[in-house]
């Protein structure tokens, strides 16, 4: 199925939900429960689909739950920022030769990433 298909009868791209639920619990900035959350994911899904959600999320280590009555009440296990570095991270150590991944990488930065980049490598980010 198409990017195309799949906005016209609705349906997500795989992983996307689970971003949302995931920018949902980010913008929340406390832990909140299912319905808190489903508020918040473009679409209202069911009830049950965002605890399903909320639950391969758990089971995957991103995100952490603590007892609040019959449920449940979320919380991202890192921030924004960390969840894309993991993901890098990921993306380098299942890549093949770690040189030319990064070597790729650095070459397509726009100059402004490269130099943000330089700094941080060299401890000084945001001379």
């Amino acid at each position: 199925m198409s990017e195309q298909d799949r906005r016209a009868s609705g349906r997500r791209a795989p992983g996307e939900l689970e971003s949302e639920v995931l920018a949902a619990l980010w913008s929340a900035g406390e832990p909140v429960g299912a319905g808190t959350v489903r508020e918040q994911v473009a679409g209202r899904p069911a009830y049950t689909t965002v605890l399903t959600i909320l639950s391969r999320l758990y089971d995957k280590g991103l995100v952490t739950r603590e007892r609040a009555g019959r449920g449940y009440l979320y919380s991202p296990v890192r921030d924004e920022a960390g969840h894309a570095a993991a993901g890098m991270r990921d993306l380098l150590e299942h890549g093949g030769d770690r040189a030319a991944v990064l070597a790729r990488f650095v070459s397509e930065l726009p100059a402004e990433d490269e130099k943000l980049l330089e700094q941080l490598l060299r401890g000084h980010p945001e001379d």
